[in-house]
Parts: structure tokens; sequence; C-alpha cells
């Protein structure tokens, strides 16, 4: 994944007991919604081995991918699904930068309806909010060059736009220019935001609004939601919460060239021109172009990928995989740093089963398969350390050294099936119970960051003692790719807690920039 994209995940993310499943294999056996698109089949089927799918799932555990869900479609039909617990098929999922082929999706129903062209200059959009004295070759931007990521900016202008009260698309237009567009790659989230504000500006509606219609609608995409710039525009380029199902009705959309249901919902001109290659990546420090799924070219919002695969994507690991060679989509979310790790497992475990047509069934690996599906779980493994600790510290407060946070007391309570972990500042209070082997669900703002003007955000937490001094709470933001983890550890009525972001933790590291919280009773 490129620096780029590091750099604005930073400025945009505030990271298992049992699956909700609509179980596989035959008819009988799915509990499907009432509105769900998908057929069922075994993968055999449709041509893909069962244990190719198991091996794809063993192996992404091992190597701490940090799945939160998966779906494979072949031929039109769901041959595996799961969800990590506390994920679920229900819940909407913060899909970041795939967002942005959501968006050209939008730009691509303006054009077939004439209300752009690709070629149209993007200050045609915006007359009142050109500056003075534009930059070089801003008005020689175009359409298009939003859509390939070529505006021929020297860094993604969304961090700028973000700051203070800023109007957004008048500091995109102000921001300097150094490239002629066309000629310059760079990853510029600011640039999709252009795009939403433009069906903005040509519809008076949102481009959720406008694609409810056209896209959700058909698609059957309900229950979502798109985050809002403050000039009320959507913002294009994040911020978009759906479904896994959701993804992958957009691959599927793309894979059947717009049609949906025997209708052509979305022109079969635009499904092909956004998901061909359209030009080269800025070469990256360090990246082999044979082996880098980022050095493949880049499309209308969409990257082209090895094997012949187009893909929409989203930092931490969201992903809209899509082949027409083999007929098959691939929808992931997951809590990742390292995306061409992901892509490496798919194409080094689950790539190799795919076959051109269907194979003999395999009852044992099929059994195994939805075994396996029935219990993903994001939980620790229990153990049975701590026992004796957690008595000693059970109930106690420990007051904490000054510490940038202004926490000055902490204290954890057990019961018998959950502990209530709690931190004050002289103004605030920071309480979260996480179960013991289980997940309790609960709303509190960012662990570790106890203002009292934070916003509260869903969480599922639990709980585990990772050695007898050691108990560390895993929070999950179960409806964001995000999750902390809170350590805590014990030495002679003392206490240490450290914050640490689960992206980092499953990246081997240890860094965070919230302070260790250091006290005694």
């Amino acid at each position: 994944m490129s620096i780029q994209r590091r750099d604005f995940l930073k400025n945009t993310a505030i990271g298992m007991a049992g699956l909700s499943l609509a179980p596989l294999f035959s008819e009988s056996l799915f509990a499907a919604p009432a509105a769900y698109t998908f057929r069922k089949s075994t993968p055999e089927q449709q041509g893909i081995s069962s244990s190719s799918i198991l091996d794809f799932i063993n192996k992404a555990e091992a190597g701490k991918l940090g799945l939160h869900s998966l779906m494979v479609i072949r031929n039109g039909s769901v041959v595996a699904e799961g969800w990590w617990d506390p994920y679920k098929p229900d819940l909407n999922h913060t899909l970041n930068s795939l967002s942005k082929s959501f968006t050209s999706t939008g730009i691509g129903f303006a054009v077939s309806e004439g209300l752009l062209s690709v070629e149209d200059k993007v200050t045609k959009f915006f007359p009142d909010d050109i500056p003075a004295n534009p930059a070089p070759y801003l008005m020689d931007m175009q359409v298009k060059h939003l859509l390939t990521m070529t505006t021929g900016h020297e860094a993604d202008t969304a961090g700028p736009m973000r700051k203070d009260k800023n109007v957004w698309a008048q500091t995109f237009l102000s921001t300097q220019v150094p490239h002629q567009p066309g000629t310059y790659f760079l990853y510029d989230t600011g640039a999709t935001y252009m795009l939403s504000a433009i069906i903005t500006k040509i519809t008076g509606k949102t481009l959720f609004d406008y694609l409810t219609p056209r896209l959700f609608k058909p698609l059957d995409i309900t229950g979502i939601d798109w985050e809002v710039s403050p000039q009320g525009i959507n913002t294009g380029g994040f911020g978009l919460r759906v479904k896994t199902e959701d993804i992958a009705k957009l691959g599927m959309l793309y894979l059947q060239n717009g049609m949906w249901n025997g209708k052509q919902v979305l022109p079969d001109s635009w499904a092909k021109d956004a998901t061909t290659y359209k030009v080269p990546n800025s070469p990256m420090k360090g990246q082999d172009t044979s082996t880098s799924d980022w050095q493949q070219g880049y499309c209308y919002q969409f990257w082209r990928c090895r094997h012949n695969f187009f893909r929409g994507d989203g930092a931490q690991g969201q992903y809209c995989l899509v082949s027409r060679d083999l007929n098959t989509v691939i929808a992931i979310t997951s809590e990742i740093q390292d995306m061409q790790k992901t892509l490496n497992y798919v194409w080094d475990y689950l790539l190799p089963g795919i076959k051109p047509s269907a194979l003999p069934a395999d009852t044992a690996n099929q059994s195994a398969l939805k075994q396996k599906l029935a219990t993903l779980t994001l939980l620790p493994a229990k153990t049975d350390f701590g026992q004796n600790m957690q008595a000693q510290v059970s109930g106690k407060t420990f007051t904490i050294k000054d510490n940038a946070l202004a926490v000055n007391q902490a204290s954890l309570t057990f019961n018998s099936d959950d502990c209530t972990f709690i931190i004050k500042g002289s103004q605030t209070e920071q309480k979260i119970t996480c179960g013991l082997n289980k997940w309790v669900k609960s709303e509190t703002p960012t662990v570790g960051v106890p203002n009292k003007n934070s916003t509260a955000r869903k969480i599922a937490a639990t709980g585990t003692w990772t050695t007898d001094k050691t108990f560390v709470i895993t929070l999950q933001y179960y409806e964001t790719p995000n999750s902390d983890l809170v350590i805590c550890n014990f030495e002679n009525n003392t206490i240490s807690i450290k914050f640490l972001a689960g992206i980092t933790a499953n990246n081997g590291g240890t860094g965070d920039s919230r302070p260790v919280l250091e006290g005694t009773v």
C-alpha cells in the first residue's frame, strides 16, 4: 500500500464467539434474508475446491490478515461466506477508499445521462471557487484526471481540505498543480471528493441521493450511509458504510458489465471503460512491478490487479476483487496494514482452487469448510492465566501519575463473566465492560481519549489474561475496520496501562501516540 494512502488513513481512521452466517451448501440450509440476491451453491458445483477456500481462511488467520468478512461468488452463486464475530452480515462496515468505486459509478450514470463528459474541465463546475491567480495547469484539469488520479498535484489534497473550516472545493482548487494533468499519477482522495461535488453541482443532489434510484434501489442496497463535508457534500473518496453483501453486489454489477437481474442498470460502455487500464502508477521505492498489485495500472477509481483481476479497495483491507475471465467476485473486509499481503494470499491459496468447470463433490472438505465458517471469531484464545492476580486487583483503585491524558485514577472490577474497566480524570470518566471469553457490546469514545466531547462509538469488548500479570482488553469497533488493545500489567501493587491500535499489534508493532499510564494502589 502506498505511503500516500497510509498517510490519508492516519487522518481519517479513529482496527471472535461464533458466526453470523447464512449457511452454505443445499438451499434448504440457508437462513437467507427475504431480499437476498445471490443464489447459493457448493464450491465444487461452481468449479472451486472447498479445500482451497478452507486453506485460504486457515492461512489468513495464521498470517494475521485480520479478516472481518469474506464472500466468494462464482457464476452468480455464493459458494462461501462468513463473518468473524463480532462482525455480522447485517452490519455496515466502513469502506474507506473502496467508497471511490461507488463514486466512479455515480459519474458513469451522469455521463450516460448527458450531464457531463469526462473531457469537461473541472473549473467549469466551480466558477465561483476558482482562485484569483489559478495554479499552473489548473485550468487544464479535466474530469478524467480526477477519475484517474492524474490531477497534477504533488500531495493528496484531502488533508488540507479537512483542516479548520475550509470550503473543501475551494481548497482543492487553490492547491498548487505543478504537473500537467494526465502526466503524473498521485493517489489523491481530494480528487474523488471533487467528483462527488460535481454530481451535486449538476444535479442539486448529494451523490448518495443521486445514486439511490440508479444504483442502490435496483441492487437492493439499503440501510447504508455516507459521510458529508461541512458543505453537505458526500465525501466521495471515503466515508461510505455498507454491508459485505453490498460490496459483492457492486462487483457483480461490473462483472456483468452493468447488467443486474436481466436489466442494464449501468451502461455497458461505462462498466467496461471504468475498469480498463488508463494510466500507469507512479513507481514506488522498493516495489517490484511484477509482484505489486499497486503497480498494474489505474482505471476510473478502480485498480488493475495481477491475474487480470480489477478491484476497488480501501485502506486497512476492504476489497472488491473481480475477474471477468473467471466469472468471480471476492469481497473482503478486514483490518490490516499490509494490504498486498492479503492479495498475495488470495492469489497463492484461493486462486489455484478455481477451475474452468464443475468439480466432483468433496463431502469431507465441504463439511470442514462449513464447520469452519460456522465458528469464525475474533475472540482471543481462552487461557488459565491470572486467577490469583485477578483476585488481588479486582475493585482496587490505582492512582495514576501525571500524564497527557489527564487520567488520575484507574480500576478493574472482575465478575464471573465480565470485567469493568474505568479510567477517570478530574472531569471525565471512561467506563468499558468487557466479557471474559465473550463479547460485550456497548458504546464509548475511542479508548484512551477520555474527552468529554468525544463521540461515542459502537464497540464489542472482551478481556483475557495473556500471562499471570497481564490482562488485555480487546475493543472491536465493529462497524469499522478498527480495533484497540488496552494492555494492563500488574506488579507489586502497581499498574501499567498501555494503549495499542489493533492494526499496529497485528503488524508486530508496539508504538502508539497515547501515553502509557503508570499508577499504584
